[in-house]
């Protein structure tokens, strides 16, 4: 066990001593950094293994991980041996590679990223991410997958995952984010995210602003992309809510309309386990996604579709780590995701004094996520994560005060769970967010700390 980890953390450091521009201070968008047919050219000399099963291509500013998520574990109650890509992980690289609910194990990462080494010294300039997302396609060909479900990195246009030929792109929710490397408009990031769209491949969209929704039909008619709106096909009614998860119905988009799927498990009472209306709007864009598959000819039952509903697990989505003391991460980082978490808080949380530990990279816009949230918060507890990027605690403090808001200044993540903690009463609620990385290493310190115990 200690050489495989040991080969394991080689071969991570492998793969980060390449380009990884997810740590790059004031990253600007070009088609010389992001430049596909480096990629492409690297594909084709491994034999494009991202053409041996059908993808599914998942773009869009927040609800990629989540809609993919509940996609990958409805296609695997199905039968369908489904593989699932995205970034970034929380705590171990594996996460970002799977088949159903299982990681890809070390010695599997380990033995790809050897046999691929041949071929990486053949092309110049290859980043962290393109090797990864090579890693992933390899991975998915060799264990003969049925589908593969593959999560954008960043944009969609000159994305690494663009070498794919779907057989169905999706679209979630556009919003601002990496305003610097994607635009300052919606419709400049819009145009990014649309890149995915490819000639005669039918495209699922959320519901999106008129500014970014303009834009995808836009591409998608260049393209003679079938376009699939969600609110077109399918309607979900919340019945309740608690910790324990949202239940609902699905139902026709109209009472006297004809049900667009025959395998959907209209009327029942469904557990969602994620929490947040948004995670709904999410699934029903996952649900659009499987009745799109069903008239390709692909099959499954109400009973699977249910299955895999109740029983997704996908952490950091206001996710919670324990009950007593009340501890919840959530990787929300731009203003978009925070005012979702606003309202979750708002549903979830009523009545509770909530404790926020907060870190934030430099480039996201700090000010306004804080102005969003402070409603609810009435302790801010900063911090700062391991991370190049990661915004200065007396900065963020900075930014606070100019709100009103009540905050301390810790030193690493750890001192302020340890401090929140410290903080906690009954009544209370501690919350992580800002960064995945936050939230990442949030958990891992409380599971250390359960371990201990």
């Amino acid at each position: 066990m200690a050489n495989i980890d040991a080969q394991y953390n080689e071969a991570l450091n492998y793969l980060y001593s390449f380009i990884d521009y997810s740590l790059t201070r004031n990253l600007r968008y070009s088609a010389e950094k992001f430049d596909l047919s480096r990629m492409v050219r690297f594909s084709q000399s491994i034999g494009n293994p991202q053409f041996d099963y059908p993808v599914i291509h998942i773009a869009g500013t927040k609800g990629k991980g989540s809609t993919g998520a509940l996609i990958a574990n409805i296609l695997t109650c199905a039968g369908y041996k489904t593989g699932f890509y995205s970034s970034p992980h929380m705590i171990d690289f594996c996460e970002r590679i799977r088949i159903g609910s299982r990681q890809i194990p070390r010695e599997c990462l380990v033995a790809l990223v050897e046999a691929i080494k041949p071929f990486v010294v053949l092309e110049k300039d290859l980043t962290t991410f393109e090797i990864m997302t090579s890693l992933a396609f390899q991975y998915f060909s060799q264990e003969k997958v049925d589908f593969a479900v593959i999560e954008v990195g960043m944009g969609g246009r000159l994305d690494a995952t663009n070498v794919v030929n779907p057989a169905l792109s999706v679209i979630t929710s556009i919003s601002h984010d990496h305003m610097k490397v994607l635009g300052a408009t919606l419709e400049k990031i819009a145009a990014e995210k649309a890149g995915i769209i490819k000639t005669g491949v039918p495209v699922v969209v959320a519901p999106q602003k008129s500014a970014a929704g303009r834009v995808i039909r836009e591409t998608a008619g260049k393209q003679a992309a079938k376009l699939v709106d969600s609110r077109d096909r399918i309607k979900l009614t919340k019945i309740s809510s608690s910790l324990d998860g949202q239940i609902f119905r699905i139902d026709p988009v109209r009472e006297s309309s004809q049900r667009v799927s025959g395998s959907l498990p209209y009327g029942r009472a469904l557990t969602l386990p994620l929490l947040g209306d948004h995670q709904l709007e999410n699934t029903r864009t996952a649900l659009t996604c499987i009745t799109e598959l069903e008239t390709n000819g692909y099959m499954f039952s109400p009973e699977s579709i249910e299955k895999g509903i109740e029983t997704l697990f996908w952490p950091g989505r206001f996710e919670i780590l324990s009950r007593d003391p009340l501890l919840i991460i959530d990787g929300a980082h731009n203003r978009d995701s925070f005012r979702k978490l606003e309202r979750t808080m708002a549903e979830y949380l009523h009545g509770r004094e909530k404790i926020l530990i907060f870190g934030a990279s430099e480039d996201k816009e700090v000010e306004l996520m804080l102005k969003i949230i402070e409603p609810q918060v009435n302790l801010l507890v900063i911090t700062q994560a391991a991370h190049p990027r990661a915004l200065q605690g007396s900065e963020i403090q900075n930014r606070a005060a100019r709100l009103g808001m009540r905050s301390v200044v810790t030193g690493s993540v750890e001192e302020a769970l340890e401090y929140a903690l410290n903080q906690y009463q009954k009544n209370s609620a501690i919350l992580a967010a800002g960064s995945i990385f936050i939230a990442g290493a949030v958990k891992e310190m409380w599971n250390e700390r359960k371990v201990r115990e």
